[in-house]
């Protein structure tokens, strides 16, 4: 199947009562499968900025917010996968031994995913199930259907025991409970966000918002799930990943800073687009 090249995107309009020191985590990774053509960063008032590589691979854009109001406009065309998920149900679950190095750390607990208060609850439910790509799907199945969608829901503070104990939550508190369960049962889970437009997905559309979902280990490769749509979607544009939802923030600000509204576009391109503002190399 062809690529799918997708226009996204995120305008953030912010106020800052003094200089504050930011970071936004909004720009797509740009490794295989996944590509970007061009991209557009524009500010007001402008401001000088710096790039880097967090310690998850991410790529983070570090500015100065100047006093008062400021806005961010930011635009990519990229190319990823026509396909659906990746599929695969008898992909196997490796026994802590064979985990490599790298994905050891996405079995621990962490500060949204209390995979060891959840522990005993993750035995209960899923104990009994088929160890492998069966038991993260049921996992997947439990939170889609324990746990209500609502937004507001939920804070900056709410952990996977907290969405467990209330039953509601939002997207990344789908991904933090499933997360948790995955891990508390020795599977390396990861946390990811990007953009997701609806494509071959029925009205009525949600709003456009940045998606969370997350990727396990299984037979030596990752794969994705999302607890929220329990759905295989095409057309994923990955941000970042990370433990939680802490390590991909996507704005942190080191300082009191006032969110006035943030809007967030993605969308199939039109056909033939290739060419824009700015071309983007590979970092990898």
């Amino acid at each position: 199947m062809e690529p799918l090249r997708i226009r996204a995107g995120a305008d953030f309009s912010l106020i800052a009562p003094e200089e504050t020191a930011a970071v936004f985590l909004i720009r797509p990774e740009s490794l295989a499968p996944q590509r970007l053509y061009w991209e557009r960063w524009e500010t007001s008032p402008v401001v000088p900025y710096r790039d880097y590589l967090d310690h998850f691979g991410n790529v983070c854009r570090r500015l100065t917010l100047p006093p008062g109001a400021f806005t961010l406009q930011y635009d990519v065309l990229a190319e990823t996968s026509g396909e659906l998920d990746d599929f695969e149900p008898f992909a196997e679950q490796n026994e802590i031994s064979d985990v490599p190095d790298e994905a050891l750390v996405y079995t621990m607990p962490s500060r949204y995913c209390l995979s060891d208060v959840l522990f005993p609850r993750a035995q209960e439910l899923f104990g009994f199930t088929q160890p492998g790509w069966a038991r993260v799907q049921t996992i997947c199945d439990w939170v889609h259907a324990n746990i209500r969608f609502a937004y507001g829901s939920s804070t900056p503070a709410t952990t996977a025991l907290d969405v467990f104990e209330s039953g509601t939550g939002v997207c990344r508190d789908f991904t933090h409970l499933a997360i948790a369960f995955c891990r508390a049962l020795n599977i390396p889970a990861r946390y990811a966000f990007g953009y997701l437009p609806d494509i071959d997905v029925p009205p009525p559309y949600p709003t456009m918002d940045f998606c969370a979902w997350f990727e396990v280990y299984l037979g030596g490769r990752w794969y994705v799930f999302d607890a929220r749509n329990n759905e295989r979607r095409k057309g994923r544009v990955t941000i970042a990943r990370g433990r939680d939802a802490l390590d991909v923030a996507m704005l942190t600000t080191f300082g009191m800073v006032t969110l006035e509204s943030m809007i967030v576009r993605a969308d199939p391109a039109e056909e033939g687009a290739i060419f824009g503002p700015t071309p983007v190399p590979s970092h990898g």
